[in-house]
């Protein structure tokens, strides 16, 4: 079979050329976090300083502005280096960026440029929950093809040639190039791997160091027996905490819609149903009772705690902080269940 061939049955856009990169999931996430991040900082930031105002007279320079810059910067870093050894620093600029830009989103749709109109948080949330959605369709739905983790193979090989390889650098490399054994040009980029000259030199990346720390914590805590109940008290909690508020909507005690707390209640409800349904499931197959925890969690994050930051605005981030821990436990739990099994059905196929 001719690699033209090969390349036919491709997916159209990897056929265009359009590789996903195996750490985009990384930096969009870091991406998220900090434009969060900012938006939170920004927010107790004004509100301790009394809300001070850039500029006199008629000129005032909002932070939108600031925004704007922060994510133009992240663009020119990513746009003008090779190789993947700045991406994470686009991502904490662009991210810094889109939070002093979404901050302001109270002000472009209201038609008294009101800062502190009341669904601002629901609002923002809303624009998070989305672009989670979007980074879930472009690469949490379709396992890499072989082709992409050649393609990441060779783009980490560009930065080595530059700068060398440290030995964890190239044993990544290596490893992505030898998942892109069998096609088109695979033997020629696991050779340009093992070409790069050897150097001790490394850019920092203190986010890749961060995510690589938090993932050792999880994994050794998934040890330990008692981690299942404080996953199941904590979304049971922060439940708990959304009930509350969205009771607080249903006797008039918050000034928002009736259907913001009854939708509170119906989230809470299934999100509670789904807890049960993975400790009875759990019982005969911990993996299945994992998975509808994690549906639980799911729909707390893209419903009940869009709804209750709409009810109570920014007191509604305790809520969102540990059902985020959690499915960042429950997602390491059930990577590390499928790399077990894969591992067990490897060594199962070879013992036949």
């Amino acid at each position: 079979m001719s690699d033209g061939a090969g390349l036919s049955r491709r997916a159209r856009m990897l056929r265009a050329g359009v590789a996903r990169d195996t750490a985009a999931v990384r930096h969009l996430v870091t991406f998220l976090v900090v434009g969060v991040a900012t938006v939170l900082g920004t927010r107790f930031y004004l509100a301790a300083a009394n809300y001070p105002q850039v500029g006199g007279g008629d000129l005032h320079v909002a932070h939108v502005l600031w925004g704007g810059l922060g994510m133009a910067l992240g663009i020119v870093v990513l746009l003008s280096f090779v190789g993947p050894a700045l991406r994470s620093l686009g991502a904490v600029l662009s991210g810094v960026g889109f939070g002093l830009f979404v901050d302001e989103i109270g002000k472009f749709v209201t038609s008294d440029n009101d800062y502190f109109y009341q669904p601002t948080a629901a609002l923002i949330y809303g624009v998070v929950v989305v672009l989670v959605l979007v980074t879930e369709a472009l690469h949490g739905r379709r396992r890499h093809h072989p082709a992409e983790y050649l393609a990441v193979a060779t783009d980490r090989a560009v930065a080595g040639i530059a700068g060398g390889f440290t030995d964890v650098a190239r044993a990544e490399a290596r490893t992505l190039a030898e998942r892109g054994r069998g096609e088109p040009a695979a033997d020629e980029v696991l050779a340009l791997v093992e070409a790069v000259p050897r150097d001790d030199v490394d850019v920092p990346d203190p986010v890749r160091a961060l995510v690589r720390r938090a993932a050792a914590w999880f994994t050794a805590a998934l040890e330990h027996r008692w981690t299942a109940v404080v996953v199941v008290v904590a979304v049971l909690g922060a439940a708990a905490g959304s009930l509350a508020a969205g009771v607080r909507v249903l006797v008039g005690d918050v000034d928002v819609p009736t259907w913001v707390g009854l939708g509170i209640v119906v989230g809470v409800a299934v999100t509670v149903a789904c807890v049960v349904a993975g400790l009875l499931v759990g019982r005969d197959d911990r993996r299945a009772g994992a998975v509808w925890v994690r549906r639980g969690v799911l729909v707390s994050l893209l419903v009940t705690q869009l709804l209750a930051f709409r009810a109570v605005e920014w007191v509604a981030v305790a809520g969102l902080t540990v059902d985020l821990l959690v499915l960042a436990a429950l997602g390491a739990a059930l990577g590390r269940d499928d790399e077990q099994r894969t591992r067990h059905g490897r060594t199962g196929a070879a013992a036949r």
